[in-house]
């Protein structure tokens, strides 16, 4: 099995109304097609999405002025109040982002300025400050939770700083495996400017082919071989930042005691401090080998009890991922057999990449075949690894045969898996059913530690009418329950606008306090990124 070339390949731009290449967006399976009025009753196929240039935008609000102040910094080229460049840096690509982009009206950014390195950066966001107009960082479009939103709040209006122009490779140090990357550097031209070296980053999210490493560091991003490589925070070894009020540019050394890290401060912050314009990264030479294995489980409880095995006695898969019985059943984690029972009971894959990969493969099967799993060979891994990246199309063409279809994710103790997944398929189901929608819901473990483990719930309903609403109701229940299960709001996805209400109940008042105290001191304006990660009122002295 060898992805590496499709992991090494830039992609087109993306639709401004789905996920992805348009070349490759897809129809249901008739296998789905027939699964659907079985599983959710009969759905109603919505209106499409307009053509791009029939979507009516507002006029800018920013005068000739704020226009040739911009122009001036980074070139009149690129600031542009152009109405489909300014549509495509409208939102993120979350279900209620795509429902959105189905109206004939499309609220966005007053323009999209482009900076080309830091300086233009610092000087964009002088003249923003001074000019009282809000700045949105905008890297690969990827958001799910709100979190690229043209907001302007209480400032007159708001930019897209579109960071794509701050693409590339600094600087490599190959003995030291360290690499420097420019913030709108995408996944997949990192890992080609990092193979043409022989090295390689790791980090694969299922945004993977859009995000950028800005995004990944902004957002504490997690990928899918995170059992291997590590959460992307913990590849950071330095930032460089440009804020409202000054640079920071941090990381001397692989430890320090010099006071709290405030690396770790910045990488989270979600784009209201500041712009993250370079990230210092560890790297590790490009693995040679890959062996994949499949497996099955009777249920999703032993298969949640062997990963504990493998983790805790830090055997060294690169990827595992465990499927719930849901999920199995329709073959969700092999996009390309999606409808097609290849199991019954939970499933997992297994990926080992690098030195020693088939003695690590070795006694990792050992612990699984142990606490009660059955290898199933090669096939399901090897699928899963050729589609890993291709779940949103799917997402995409249920919306557009009405099936309101949407993911959340969580995380929590080993101990507390199992009441947390209860209680978030309970608040699923129960709010879609208080609604008078059926609802199908699946679940699995993607990124596990040594104390526990997340969980990312798919979510089908068949809800005929108002779809955005009843998803508010249903989103808003599920918060609670996570927070009253003992469970993390968000794992990976960030907090962006949507999971903000819940913040101050898992950092408490006091975390609060101090992140508004930061928000004040970089950013007295409060210009950065309005309603992100603290709500509304942020800036409230």
């Amino acid at each position: 099995m060898d992805d590496q070339d499709d992991r090494a390949v830039d992609s087109p731009e993306m639709r401004w109304d789905g996920w992805g290449d348009p070349d490759r967006a897809t129809e249901l399976p008739r296998a789905v097609r027939a699964l659907l009025p079985v599983m959710l009753g009969r759905v109603h196929r919505p209106e499409p999405a307009p053509e791009i240039q029939r979507v009516a935008v507002d006029e800018t609000r920013l005068t000739e002025a704020d226009l040739t102040a911009f122009g001036a910094i980074v070139g009149e080229s690129h600031a542009s109040t152009d109405p489909q460049m300014r549509i495509r840096r409208a939102a993120g690509r979350s279900t209620p982002d795509l429902l959105r982009r189905r109206a004939r009206h499309q609220r966005v950014p007053d323009a999209v300025v482009r900076p080309a390195d830091h300086a233009e950066v610092c000087e964009v966001l002088q003249a923003a400050a001074a000019r009282d107009i809000a700045v949105v960082p905008f890297g690969g479009g990827t958001s799910v939770v709100g979190g690229v939103d043209p907001d302007a709040g209480a400032h007159r209006a708001v930019i897209a700083m579109d960071l794509a122009r701050l693409s590339g490779l600094v600087r490599l140090d190959a003995v030291s495996g360290e690499a420097v990357l420019l913030a709108g550097t995408r996944g997949p031209e990192a890992e080609r400017l990092l193979a043409e070296h022989g090295f390689e980053l790791g980090h694969y999210p299922q945004s993977f082919r859009y995000a950028t490493i800005g995004g990944f560091a902004a957002t504490r991003s997690s990928g899918q071989n995170s059992a291997g490589y590590g959460r992307f925070e913990s590849m950071v070894t330095g930032i460089r930042v440009a804020t409202p009020t000054g640079d920071l540019d941090l990381g001397r050394a692989p430890g320090s005691a010099a006071g709290p890290d405030l690396t770790r401060l910045l990488v989270g912050s979600e784009g209201v401090f500041g712009v993250i314009t370079e990230v210092r990264v560890r790297v590790h030479s490009a693995p040679v080998e890959r062996i994949v294995e499949s497996w099955t489980f009777p249920d999703f409880e032993t298969g949640a009890t062997a990963l504990r095995e493998v983790v805790q006695r830090e055997v060294g898969p690169t990827v595992i991922r465990l499927s719930d019985e849901a999920e199995t059943g329709v073959s969700l984690a092999q996009i390309g057999k999606i409808g097609k029972v290849l199991a019954k009971g939970a499933s997992a894959v297994t990926v080992f990449e690098g030195e020693d990969a088939e003695h690590r493969r070795e006694r990792t099967a050992a612990l699984i075949t142990a606490a009660g799993g059955s290898s199933s060979g090669r096939t399901a891994a090897e699928d899963w690894a050729r589609t890993r990246f291709d779940g949103p199309y799917l997402r995409d063409a249920l919306l557009d045969a009405g099936v309101f279809c949407e993911t959340l994710e969580t995380a929590t103790t080993w101990s507390n898996l199992h009441a947390l997944r209860a209680a978030v398929n309970a608040a699923l189901k129960d709010g879609f059913a208080d609604a008078g929608a059926k609802s199908f819901i699946m679940c699995h473990v993607s990124h596990v530690y040594p104390t526990g483990a997340s969980l990312y719930f798919t979510v089908l309903a068949g809800v005929k009418t108002d779809q955005l609403g009843v998803w508010g109701l249903v989103k808003h229940r599920v918060g609670d329950a996570i927070m009253a299960a003992g469970g993390t709001i968000t794992h990976h996805h960030a907090i962006g606008r949507d999971h903000a209400p819940w913040l101050a109940e898992e950092i408490g008042e006091t975390g609060i306090r101090i992140l508004r105290a930061v928000k004040r001191e970089l950013d007295p304006r409060g210009i950065m990124n309005p309603g992100v990660l603290l709500g509304d009122g942020s800036h409230d002295g």
